[in-house]
């Protein structure tokens, strides 16, 4: 063996690095570690706990989401991202230590901070900005980079950023909808709306409480959107069913009711069509050139939204164009993030805070 390969400067700094790009999402965050791959990817959820009126962490993650909707008078839990920003700047960067020394298989013993990519949305506000990047110095960073979650999700998408051709992203994430147009290694065009998987979840929680007197919790309602949501309905018939368990709201006891796949389809109808108008004007503000690449290679739809059944039969018909949904759809926008932080080629896309 080859030792001086093995032990060259470029292999050891792979071997030690900690860098990681991180998608911090309303929903889930994901975490990209360099030279790894995808290494975490769990619910942005924390589980506060009050004794003797102070509040401490009682849980992160997957572990604070089963509490969701369950726990006592002095446990609360908190979502600290919202429309894909940071809500509770205090909670946000406790939560992203969390996750940082959770992808390093616990507090990091390597002497440098690692350099951290964070995704964020076009409509970020300066403000916004700020406080993901003081949240992430905070919570053990060195350097903070922020990359435009649409640019991360085409370059995960494997779409050709770098080169002069049209590309367009759809994103749908737990808080917003990002849809761009990209060459260049730039945005020719970007837009955010702030409509994603939390809203769904509202949509279903408000149809169903409508047309069946029916209180749900928000686990029950993400539960219908992934196992029968659609973007329309099937063409005979209702198509697929399920039975949901609440509480009525005429006499406030448990109950039990059949919800079809017709009927969610209702629900999402016009949050659906508002992602649609926002492709389309999109498409409409879209330079000659770059809409004939687009013609030809059609839009890739990444982030959790897209997995939305029929969602891209709908898009496509609505628009003309094919519309292809990410291999990585879930992780599309960390892996994409994680690249940039890796290849100098890409790193122009990120800007330092």
């Amino acid at each position: 063996m080859d030792l001086r390969r093995f032990l060259s400067p470029n292999r050891l700094f792979s071997l030690a690095s900690n860098d990681l790009a991180i998608d911090l999402g309303t929903v889930n965050t994901v975490v990209y570690v360099r030279g790894r791959g995808i290494v975490l990817n769990e619910p942005s959820v924390v589980a506060i706990e009050t004794i003797a009126g102070v509040p401490r962490i009682r849980a992160i993650g997957a572990e604070a989401k089963l509490m969701l909707g369950k726990t006592p008078d002095n446990i609360r839990t908190i979502r600290p991202m919202r429309d894909g920003v940071i809500a509770d700047i205090e909670v946000a960067e406790q939560m992203i230590k969390h996750f940082i020394d959770k992808a390093h298989g616990g507090s990091s013993r390597l002497p440098r901070r690692p350099e951290v990519a964070i995704c964020i949305p076009s409509a970020a506000t300066m403000v916004e900005r700020r406080a993901i990047q003081q949240a992430a110095s905070r919570a053990g960073a060195g350097k903070v980079y922020l990359i435009e979650e649409s640019m991360a999700a085409a370059i995960g998408a494997d779409l050709p950023v770098t080169e002069p051709i049209g590309a367009m992203v759809v994103d749908i994430g737990g808080g917003t909808t990002e849809v761009a147009i990209l060459s260049l290694r730039g945005l020719a065009y970007s837009t955010s709306v702030r409509i994603g998987g939390d809203r769904m979840d509202e949509a279903i929680t408000s149809g169903i409480r409508r047309r069946h007197n029916m209180m749900i919790g928000e686990a029950t309602a993400e539960r219908i959107k992934v196992e029968i949501g659609a973007a329309r309905a099937p063409i005979d018939g209702d198509g697929a069913s399920m039975r949901v368990k609440g509480r009525d709201l005429l006499n406030g006891v448990p109950a039990e009711i059949v919800v079809s796949e017709a009927e969610v389809a209702v629900f999402l109808s016009e949050l659906v069509g508002q992602i649609v108008e926002t492709v389309l004007s999109a498409l409409e503000k879209t330079e000659p050139e770059l809409a004939a690449d687009i013609y030809d290679r059609g839009i890739v739809m990444t982030g959790g939204g897209s997995l939305l059944s029929r969602l891209d039969q709908v898009l496509s018909d609505a628009t003309g164009l094919p519309v292809i949904v990410a291999e990585n759809a879930l992780t599309c926008v960390a892996t994409g993030a994680g690249r940039a932080l890796e290849d100098p080629v890409l790193s122009g896309v990120m800007t330092e805070s």
